[in-house]
């Protein structure tokens, strides 16, 4: 059976918990849609984080950044959502996502989202993440979203 996106951002527990020390992705062959046009965006997505407790596995991070092919969206909340989900899934101490568009208009964007944990929130376990992720996929994350604007 061929391999599909899927939204669904698979862990594994930090081999050395107890220590700082940085992971980082870059992530070249990104593509989604211009919600305007409907023409392709192109970007290189580069995510660095800090782990906690949990880190993403990549075969399903190349899957999570897939599923974003056909999907209309904004380079900006297109970023921003790649850092909530991983920031929902692991729980890092810091991430930072950086989306880097090809030139699109004669503009070349870069948007640049970060996530630092802040005092006295626990992380997640493994259990837990895949709750989350779950949650998220229902509409749970997009609901806390729309009432942390408010």
């Amino acid at each position: 059976m061929p391999t599909r996106p899927s939204r669904r951002l698979d862990t594994f527990p930090n081999p050395n918990p107890a220590r700082d020390y940085e992971i980082r992705f870059e992530c070249p062959e990104f593509t989604c849609l211009c919600p305007m046009t409907g023409q392709p965006d192109f970007a290189t997505i580069r995510i660095r984080y800090v782990p906690d407790r949990l880190c993403v596995e990549l075969k399903s991070l190349k899957l999570y950044l897939w599923s974003f092919r056909n999907d209309g969206a904004f380079h900006e909340a297109v970023t921003n959502r790649i850092l909530d989900d991983l920031v929902a899934s692991i729980a890092p101490r810091r991430m930072t996502v950086e989306g880097d568009f090809l030139v699109r208009g004669g503009i070349h964007t870069t948007v640049v989202a970060e996530h630092e944990r802040t005092a006295g929130r626990s992380a997640p376990t493994a259990r837990g993440a895949r709750a989350r992720a779950a949650a998220g996929r229902r509409g749970g994350t997009a609901a806390r979203r729309r009432a942390a604007r408010r």
